[in-house]
Order: C-alpha cells, then structure tokens, then sequence
C-alpha cells in the first residue's frame, strides 16, 4: 500500500526507518531505488503506475537538490511524503530539506524532518487510517504507548530529583 523510494542506495540507512515503522503497523509496502536525475524515465514510469500497482502512498526520500519527491509528486496525483536526507554532498542537509519544503502551488509533498523517515512512516499509516479502523487502531495503542512512556521517564525524573 505503501510505495518507499530513494534517491540512492546510501539513503537506505535513512529510509529504513520508514519501513520499519510500516512494518510495525502492518503496513504492506515496497523499496527500491529510483534516481529523478540519473533514472528520470524510471521515476516517471514508477509514479504514473503507482496507483495500478494498489499503492495509496508515496513516501519519497532524497539528499543533495532533493529533487525526487517533488517530482514524483508532480507526476501522480497520490499523497506523496518527502524525507530529506543529510547526504555526502549534503550542505548540512538544508539544501535536501528547502528543496523539498519549497514546492509550487499544485504540486504539495509532505515533509518531514531531516532524517526524519520514521515520521513518514508514521504520516503514511495515519493517511491509510482514516478508511481502516483496525489501523486506527493500533495508531491509538500506538500513541497511547508513547504517552506511557513520557509517565515512566516523568516518574524517574521525579525520583532522581
């Protein structure tokens, strides 16, 4: 349901997180490599089939020009979410996020933080969610979990005080 692509083989590291999320959900979802600069007909044959194959949501990560999400976003009308990656030729990652942040009217993408690919994660199952409520579901024990979590760390703090 979920489509996960990046840039380059090096994002994965990043991009991981994202699938690991999904999975954590029971999302179905599926990876792989597509380049807008270096593979830009792949790019555009993966978002104009991308509804046929029963994706629902896009998740687009990609460092540097970061060109990737906006791009895929202009070519299929799915929700397409964008991770900006601190690459190697990264200008501390600002370059991936303004060029992901900064698109035109007509063509939005979603944007999470840098490196943020767990939160795409996260925003793609709460897209799918809103027409399944056994995913709502596990997105509420999911949020119910973390609100836990802050009562034990808040606990802890209270006793080492």
């Amino acid at each position: 349901m979920v489509g996960i692509i990046m840039g380059s083989e090096s994002d994965l590291p990043v991009m991981q997180a994202a699938a690991d999320q999904l999975t954590s959900f029971g999302v179905p979802f599926e990876m792989t490599v597509v380049s807008a600069h270096r593979t830009p007909e792949k790019m555009l044959d993966y978002a104009h089939s991308a509804v046929q194959r029963g994706l629902k949501v896009i998740i687009a990560g990609a460092g540097g020009a970061a060109h990737l999400p906006g791009m895929v976003a202009a070519a299929t009308s799915l929700p397409v979410i964008g991770v900006p990656v601190k690459s190697s030729n990264s200008i501390d990652g600002w370059d991936s996020v303004l060029s992901i942040l900064q698109m035109p009217k007509g063509v939005p993408v979603a944007t999470v933080a840098l490196n943020g690919a767990a939160n795409a994660g996260i925003l793609a199952t709460q897209i799918l969610a809103h027409s399944d409520a056994a995913l709502l579901a596990k997105l509420d024990a999911f949020k119910a979990d973390m609100r836990a979590q802050v009562d034990r760390m808040a606990q802890n703090v209270a006793r080492k005080s």
